[in-house]
């Protein structure tokens, strides 16, 4: 397994791939690897002649600094985990400053209105960061396919934007969520919950699921008031919004339109940790 820390090695390598004719599939992470990331990889190993996982914690995409320096930074353990599905993956995992060339800011990009509403909305200048990362990785790696999670959706949307928008030649496949056995959505964040607040966590994916069942028939307003008020009978759990919105645009939804797909979308404080997560209605 290769692992690369400045984009010039890194460059080199993409070269001689790319001279072969090569196929490469990309996962961006910023490390503390789980299952969920796992499973990213695996499609991505399936899908392509050589995989390049990136680990880096981007900077320009946490609006909150405290939540920057708590992320979780496990690399070694990262690594022997990237070791046992393949020897076979190259490993991006470059320093801030070599990456950013010592310029660590945003781009501002227009996502068509994607990037205002829910997360957008929740923590300005997130998406900004986002776009900047993937776009500057996309640059370096120049891969045929990428892999992003359905559990961060609006973002996995706004990627694809980014891709129509900028009018690069990859391809975004999308991966289902990985769940624990419990139903919690697999997030590096799960690491942090106490003990206590891991074991209500569950009844967030719990209430989706009867959202789902709901919003068969009955109107959005009705939904969204059922959840928030099982979210307000768990007071070790805290909302921060749920939303139901059109799955193409994100713009929340006001009522039912025949044909068109909608999902739901929760963020909910176990503590000091946000965990978010997202179901197809």
């Amino acid at each position: 397994m290769k692992v690369f820390e400045t984009k010039k090695r890194l460059k080199n390598q993409i070269n001689s791939l790319k001279n072969q004719n090569i196929s490469i599939g990309f996962v961006p992470t910023m490390g503390a690897l789980h299952q969920g990331h796992l499973a990213l990889i695996k499609a991505s190993l399936q899908d392509n002649a050589q995989t390049i996982v990136s680990i880096f914690v981007n900077p320009t995409q946490f609006n909150n600094q405290d939540d920057l320096i708590k992320y979780p930074r496990t690399i070694a353990k990262d690594l022997q985990l990237l070791k046992s599905l393949s020897n076979d993956i190259i490993v991006y995992h470059p320093d801030a400053n070599d990456f950013y060339e010592g310029k660590i800011e945003s781009q501002h990009f227009d996502f068509d209105g994607l990037e205002l509403v829910m997360e957008g909305k929740q923590r300005p200048g997130h998406f900004d960061g986002v776009g900047t990362v993937v776009k500057k990785l996309f640059e370096i790696i120049q891969p045929d396919r990428a892999y992003f999670g359905e559990k961060d959706f609006q973002q996995l949307q706004i990627i694809r934007k980014l891709v129509e928008k900028e009018q690069m030649p990859i391809q975004i496949v999308p991966v289902p969520i990985f769940r624990e056995k419990d139903g919690l959505a697999m997030s590096s964040r799960n690491t942090r919950l106490l003990p206590e607040h891991r074991g209500i966590a569950p009844i967030i994916n719990e209430t989706l699921r009867e959202a789902k069942a709901l919003f068969k028939n009955n109107s959005i307003e009705d939904v969204k008031q059922y959840v928030y008020r099982k979210m307000d009978e768990n007071p070790l759990l805290e909302m921060e919004y749920f939303e139901i919105a059109d799955e193409k645009t994100l713009k929340p939804a006001k009522e039912k339109i025949s044909g068109n797909k909608y999902r739901g979308f929760i963020v909910v404080y176990a503590g000091d940790v946000r965990l978010i997560d997202n179901i197809a209605l």
